[in-house]
């Protein structure tokens, strides 16, 4: 994967031109046109792919979920209005597809529980072997899901409490405690 697509700021995931180029296929792809889906898919899937990877924090289920986003957007495509560019729109189905999966999991198991602040104040990292480099990919996705969400959607893709909230469901001062508690445990990790 390209790192260059790791790092694109959410405000220039589409140039006019790209926009452009996305309007004609994204309307030829609305009936039914395959290609011209796989063009938009080529065109994507790298900037799709880096956001699932750091929500999901497992390369995996980024893979699962990049995949997942490109099939609701194929069948979602006859609907797209355009209101907003075919990127962001991608862009937000893929966040939405990994938010689903770490819902799902969550009605599973119990996510946060009464004095679970304190034992994420005790996590402490492996000692990493001699000479490695800190990674700071790698330890984004150690941190607990609610954290790496709030995380990631805050600090990398540069949404704002009330938007990580409506996005995730959660109240906007439980975005504000994860975000503190993500950047706590990545000073201690990369410290």
């Amino acid at each position: 994967m390209n790192d260059l697509a790791l790092a694109v700021p959410i405000g220039d995931m589409e140039s006019d031109e790209a926009g452009v180029a996305d309007a004609g296929l994204v309307a030829q792809a609305a009936e039914g046109d395959t290609k011209a889906f796989e063009a938009l898919y080529r065109r994507h899937v790298g900037r799709i792919h880096a956001v699932c990877l750091r929500l999901a924090g497992s390369r995996a289920l980024a893979e699962d979920c990049a995949q997942e986003a490109f099939v609701q957007a194929w069948k979602a495509l006859p609907g797209f209005r355009g209101e907003s560019a075919f990127g962001s729109w991608l862009y937000r189905i893929a966040i939405n597809a990994v938010l689903a999966r770490h819902r799902g999991a969550l009605r599973q198991s119990a996510w946060f529980r009464d004095g679970d602040d304190d034992a994420l104040d005790n996590v402490v990292a492996p000692d990493p072997p001699p000479g490695a480099a800190l990674d700071l990919d790698r330890a984004i996705a150690e941190l607990p899901s609610g954290a790496r969400e709030v995380f990631v959607l805050y600090a990398i893709e540069g949404y704002k409490h009330e938007e990580i909230a409506a996005l995730t469901g959660l109240a906007v001062g439980t975005t504000k405690a994860h975000l503190h508690r993500a950047r706590r445990l990545l000073r201690a990790r990369l410290s």
